[in-house]
């Protein structure tokens, strides 16, 4: 790769890593002069990538996101690490396989054969989990006007089939359904839009794979409470009753809700982020709540409760000296 371009993609890296970077601090990591950091940020801009520059004695740079995407530059470890996690979301059961498979063949398309060998030797094949029935398919569209919805806190329009879209060609027309959208969830494989139906007054799920979202959105409103306290006891008391598991936790995970529903079973899983999610799952105990959580191998942190993280902290110290023996 030419200097000029490998030093832009360092930069371009160092830019995605954090928000603000002084002008100073990136002269010296890319060991380059600011009339040099100055002119490949010019490049970058050219690219099409939106770098907010910041004057005064603490100024800086910043990528903001634009109208457009950007030409994307990536070093060889986050190639391949995204064609991973493409071919592992074929199977994510959230309504965007097809759109990942599409995604994949591009990305590996555009990659140089290095790297295409390195992601074709990983010879990695996603397997769906067996399951009684399929789940729906909810189009990616549909998820992304619902999730804006909740975000925004605007009142949405929708019709409501009351079967799956592909079943109810000739269902009779109703009025559309109008909603204060509070969550968007997954549960046991299906997406779940949480809402209070103004015409009803009441609290209702929706499933999302029988929503077609209208336009435009209403007015803001003011969240309500739910009833339970919060989305996790309001989802368990409809779909599981007052029964259920008798250890019930709470985690933040560093992964994707897409990913994480695809695993959790039972488990209430809500969207934080593009890379986060809140989990809510239960056990016979809290020593194998914390077992099967951890198996998700990624970073997590526990919301509650008490007898959740010491079993955490059991199984740290039970593990870490396993480790020791032998």
């Amino acid at each position: 790769m030419p200097k000029t371009s490998a030093r832009l993609l360092a930069l371009l890296s160092l830019l995605q890593a954090r928000r603000d970077w002084p002008g100073p601090l990136l002269s010296e990591r890319l060991d380059i002069s600011a009339r040099t950091v100055r002119r490949d940020v010019d490049r970058l801009r050219e690219l099409g990538y939106r770098i907010v520059a910041t004057r005064g004695p603490d100024g800086g740079y910043r990528l903001d996101a634009g109208t457009e995407l950007p030409p994307l530059l990536f070093d060889d470890e986050q190639a391949v690490a995204l064609a991973v996690a493409l071919q592992l979301a074929t199977t994510a059961g959230a309504g965007i396989e097809e759109a990942a498979a599409r995604a994949l063949t591009t990305v590996r398309q555009t990659m140089p054969t290095r790297l295409r060998r390195r992601v074709d030797t990983l010879d990695i094949t996603a397997v769906a989990r067996p399951a009684m029935r399929p789940a729906p398919q909810v189009d990616s569209g549909v998820l992304a006007a619902l999730g804006a919805a909740v975000h925004s806190r605007e009142v949405l329009r929708l019709d409501y089939a009351s079967t799956p879209r592909a079943d109810d060609a000739g269902a009779t027309a109703a009025p559309p359904r109008r909603v204060e959208p509070h969550h968007l969830v997954t549960w046991g494989g299906r997406w779940y839009l949480v809402a209070w139906d103004l015409d009803r007054e009441d609290w209702r799920t929706f499933r999302a794979d029988r929503i077609t979202p209208r336009t435009p959105t209403g007015p803001r409103f003011t969240a309500r409470d739910l009833p339970g306290g919060d989305v996790a006891a309001f989802v368990v008391s409809r779909f599981q009753g007052p029964g259920g598991w008798p250890c019930r936790g709470e985690v933040i995970l560093d992964l994707p809700a897409e990913v994480v529903s695809g695993y959790a079973a039972d488990g209430l899983v809500e969207a934080l982020g593009p890379e986060r999610c809140r989990l809510v799952s239960g056990s016979w105990s809290w020593p194998g709540l914390a077992a099967a959580l951890g198996r998700f191998d990624a970073d997590l942190e526990v919301v509650g409760p008490a007898e959740l993280r010491d079993a955490f902290a059991r199984l740290a110290r039970r593990y870490a000296a396993a480790a020791t023996r032998g």
